[in-house]
């Protein structure tokens, strides 16, 4: 079998896989969406902004679901196949668990990239975007007086507008061995490829004599590049705790990390993108294996109670970890990979151990 040319049995499988995650998807989220416009449409006017707050909460919620329709799919197919004696059928035909477990994880894999892919874009500021309907500012997106740490130097900039990549009134206070060693002001700034450029520059120099300040100089300049790297968006999140894409969570953790500063909320939050939907990944392929593949040795109802209660229990599970993570009680590496590695590892050995019988 080729990527091109896939079996019968494997387009079979993926199909209807692939049909029951599109149905249980498109269901709860859209049932998401709707609850959650029902408890804030007294805050939204324009039946314009109603059908874009629908957009975005149904942008998010498919964001927060997909890992559980994965699965819900899985255990609806996997059912659906041993109650109609498919299953049998397949292993008559000398298809081992193996080989038939491959359309689904194909399948799981994709989705999880297209995901993945959807991170790196705006998909990932759908819920600030429905906030900023809700509360119906005209500004919304325009923050007044940010105060954060560059490079050990401490910034405060009036105003910032992200989506204009603007900044007014900026200053940076230089600061060594606990002493104010100059301040930066600059009436505006627009940001680059490279970083902010600055325009309008005062630089006020500190003299210091005996250990007390003695006088100041002050030297101007038509422009200067300063907060390299501090993207606008990455800006936005420091002072708002907003959503961030992938790649620019993985940029502000190495830039805060080259800068000695906290990465712990950054590293959680880029985890819980990339990391933490892998375990629903790992639950089709125990579940597949679990599940037995002919109706006479199982209890249907039994079993579609147990396997949806073990998925509610384990994703309940990770997510208070993530959210543990998030706070900085736990390093998120022991509240997010490790729980996801350890249930991969119990899916591989289950992979790799399982006996070839019905």
């Amino acid at each position: 079998m080729s990527i091109l040319r896939p079996k019968l049995y494997f387009l079979y499988l993926a199909r209807h896989y692939f049909i029951n995650f599109i149905a249980l998807l498109a269901g709860t989220s859209l049932a998401f969406s709707i609850i959650d416009y029902f408890q804030h449409s007294n805050a939204l006017d324009a039946s314009n902004y109603k059908v874009l707050y629908i957009y975005y909460m149904w942008q998010e919620a498919i964001s927060l679901l997909y890992p559980l329709a994965l699965i819900f799919a899985l255990i609806m197919t996997k059912l659906s196949l041993v109650r109609s004696s498919n299953m049998v059928i397949f292993h008559s035909f000398g298809y081992t668990k193996k080989k038939l477990i491959k359309p689904f994880l194909t399948v799981a894999f994709l989705v999880y990239g297209l995901f993945m892919y959807l991170h790196t874009t705006e998909f990932s500021y759908a819920k600030d975007n429905a906030t900023a309907i809700v509360e119906n500012t005209a500004n919304a997106y325009k923050l007044k007086r940010l105060f954060f740490i560059y490079d050990g130097d401490f910034v405060h900039v009036e105003s910032l507008d992200p989506i204009k990549k603007q900044m007014e009134k900026l200053v940076l206070f230089k600061i060594e061995e606990n002493r104010l060693v100059y301040t930066l002001h600059a009436r505006s700034a627009s940001f680059g490829r490279d970083g902010w450029l600055a325009k309008d520059i005062e630089i006020k120099k500190f003299i210091y004599r005996d250990g007390k300040l003695h006088h100041y100089e002050i030297e101007k300049q038509d422009s200067l590049l300063t907060l390299k790297g501090y993207e606008p968006k990455i800006v936005e999140s420091i002072h708002e705790g907003k959503a961030l894409t992938v790649t620019d969570t993985f940029k502000a953790w190495m830039l805060f990390d080259e800068q000695g500063l906290a990465t712990g909320k950054l590293r959680s939050s880029f985890y819980y993108k990339a990391v933490f939907p892998l375990f629903s990944i790992a639950l089709v392929l125990i579940l597949f294996f679990k599940i037995p593949f002919h109706a006479r040795y199982m209890n249907m109802a039994l079993t579609l109670s147990g396997a949806l209660g073990s998925t509610f229990v384990i994703w309940g599970m990770l997510f208070a970890m993530n959210q543990v993570g998030q706070n900085g009680v736990v390093a998120p590496e022991a509240a997010v990979v490790l729980p996801v590695v350890l249930l991969w590892l119990y899916a591989l050995k289950l992979y790799f151990s399982g006996r070839e019988t019905v």
